[in-house]
């Protein structure tokens, strides 16, 4: 497996390019909002001539989707996530204005509802969904056993956790789910979050001073 992470200005947050020999590909969370974010996601697609099979949303709060209609528009893609979550769209437009921005293109509705334990497959590799909720009701993390990883979107930190004080979050529930379905994972998994650097879960179950 092979990973380029792109940090997107609006609200700096991580976008993955994943992809294997194959040069089959995903993309997860797509935060570009201006212009040249976007170009430059395209740019390195088409430059290292990827095949995007799935574009994923580990949930869908404003940041991690600004780049949907694009990947739609350029990569006839449309995005696949937890229907929980999919309020979140419809709400777009009012929680931009919140933050004192509109947004350039109205969401696109998605194209697939995963599901705790979906199995999404691009070339010789698998992901798959667990359920983790408790920063956004749908969140969902994105496991490769195989390539032992995880992408963890804003459930999960170097240092921290996903804020709960948002429509649908919880914070009992994260810390719960966080301890019951990622800390029980290999120590050497290595995750990769919506924003700041990457950890491991065994760097985590130590040091976060949410599980002390």
């Amino acid at each position: 497996m092979k990973i380029k992470r792109f940090e997107f200005n609006m609200f700096p947050v991580n976008c993955y390019v994943v992809w294997d020999e194959t040069y089959e590909a995903v993309v997860i969370d797509p935060g570009c909002y201006y212009e040249e974010e976007k170009q430059a996601l395209k740019t390195f697609i088409l430059s290292n001539k990827l095949t995007v099979k799935h574009l994923l949303n580990t949930h869908l709060h404003l940041d991690h989707i600004f780049g949907n209609p694009f990947m739609l528009k350029e990569f006839g893609l449309k995005a696949e996530a937890c229907q929980i979550d999919e309020f979140w769209l419809e709400n777009a437009a009012k929680q931009s204005r919140m933050f004192g921005f509109e947004l350039k293109e109205e969401p696109v509705p998605l194209g697939k509802y995963l599901h705790d334990g979906d199995i999404i497959s691009f070339g010789n590799t698998q992901l798959e969904a667990i359920h983790v909720p408790g920063h956004s009701p749908g969140s969902l993390v994105f496991y490769s056993k195989g390539d032992n990883c995880m992408f963890s979107g804003d459930v999960l930190f170097q240092g921290s956790i996903g804020r709960a004080d948002l429509a649908g979050g919880n914070f009992d529930d994260l810390r719960e789910h966080i301890c019951s379905r990622l800390f029980v994972l290999p120590n050497e998994t290595i995750v990769y979050p919506g924003h700041g650097a990457p950890t491991t879960i065994g760097i985590e179950k130590v040091e976060n001073p949410f599980f002390r």
